[in-house]
């Protein structure tokens, strides 16, 4: 204090300028820091209460089952039939799950099930001597699902000479509509609806809808409109791969639909999406490895797991028991993979190889890799979003 101040002067600490604005700048990110926690905190409430919801629902329904199978093996379940001597018959084994003609019980030590008839009769001799081991319902579902997943005739269905040469016209069309701008790709999809009931059983139609569908997710602003769309063609894709499980295009796009679907679900169904979209492009890797779309995928996988917040973190280690695990370096392989199968495949690669870059340290690399993104046109709006993000980097 001055010498000349009073006894009623009051000592007062002075900062300097850039020391008040130091404190400002300490006390804003201490805010925005509270400010975040509070949100992370009321989406894990919100995401353990969904949990909760969904094991006591899980819980009931295993109890309701228990109850019934309980009920059904003390009053076996009867009722009339009609003998059939021109029904086929499906069997099947514990072991392997091949053709068995044996009448009795395979070598895995399941009951065949046979067509109607023969199950009602097997099912009435079961009930009087008394044996079940095999109750009725579980033989009565085996059989069903057996009769969805393998169709009447094994071989793929055939197109007379004029629908498979207008089949191969639609697929050409759908494709360069699918590569044009927002309006072909909204041609293509009613195109492709349109076409439905002609090509639903063909493999190649299927999957360019589910891609169609996908088309529709990212043109559309309205979030039930996203969801519907996400959701139908992961449907389609559903059916699909029931009967080509080895093509390479459903396992993709069926991995891509899931991941839209997703983005309106909660963190935990987030998260179990997140591993059956690394399992499916895994399998059409597996299944077409040459094709760099697919890597691009499995690095925004990566590169997305390696960047999980706090929140997905010990929601993962909470629910599974083997959570995810993904590196920035996995993420820059697999982007370097895309560069070398495809030079200038997308502007978006080249800004993520920029970013993985930038994340390891390497700042002369990732200046190069966001030089060479530039030079690369955008087509698309993951593409704008992408030179968004370069804008940001540079400043």
């Amino acid at each position: 204090l001055p010498a000349d101040a009073g006894d009623g002067a009051v000592s007062s600490l002075l900062l300097r300028q850039d020391e008040q604005l130091e404190v400002l700048e300490r006390l804003d990110f201490v805010v925005r820091n509270v400010v975040e926690l509070r949100k992370e905190v009321e989406e894990l409430r919100n995401s353990l209460q969904h949990l909760a919801v969904e094991i006591v629902g899980e819980v009931r329904t295993h109890l309701e089952e228990t109850q019934r199978m309980t009920r059904r093996k003390k009053l076996p379940f009867c009722r009339d039939r009609s003998d059939s001597t021109g029904s086929s018959s499906i069997y099947f084994t514990a072991s392997s799950g091949n053709a068995n003609t044996d009448d009795g019980e395979s070598e895995g030590g399941y009951s065949t099930a046979n067509a109607e008839s023969d199950y009602d009769r097997e099912s009435e001799q079961d009930s009087e001597e008394g044996e079940d081991d095999v109750s009725c319902d579980t033989v009565k579902t085996v059989r069903r699902d057996s009769l969805d997943l393998v169709p009447e005739d094994e071989s793929p269905l055939l197109l007379d000479s004029s629908l498979e040469e207008g089949l191969g016209q639609l697929l050409e069309q759908a494709d360069r509509l699918h590569s044009g701008d927002e309006q072909d790709k909204r041609e293509g999809f009613q195109l492709l609806l349109n076409n439905k009931l002609a090509y639903a059983g063909q493999q190649e139609f299927l999957w360019r809808l589910a891609r169609a569908h996908s088309d529709m997710w990212e043109l559309t602003e309205d979030e039930d409109e996203r969801r519907s769309y996400a959701t139908g063609g992961k449907e389609e894709l559903e059916l699909a791969l029931q009967k080509w499980d080895q093509s390479a295009e459903c396992h993709q796009w069926f991995a891509i639909l899931c991941g839209q679907v997703s983005e309106y679900e909660s963190i935990p169904k987030r998260i179990q999406a997140g591993y059956v979209f690394k399992e499916h492009i895994d399998k059409a890797i597996a299944l077409k490895p040459q094709d760099p779309q697919l890597y691009y995928l499995l690095g925004r996988w990566c590169y997305q797991v390696a960047h999980l917040g706090w929140l997905e973190k010990r929601t993962v280690s909470a629910l599974f028991e083997v959570p995810p695990t993904a590196t920035v370096q996995d993420a820059l392989q697999n982007f370097l993979r895309v560069e070398e199968l495809s030079p200038g495949f997308s502007k978006a690669g080249r800004v993520y190889i920029a970013k993985c870059y930038r994340d390891l340290g390497d700042a002369s690399a990732a200046v190069l890799w966001m030089d060479l993104a530039s030079e690369l046109p955008g087509n698309t709006k993951e593409d704008a979003e992408s030179e968004r993000e370069l804008e940001e980097m540079r400043s």
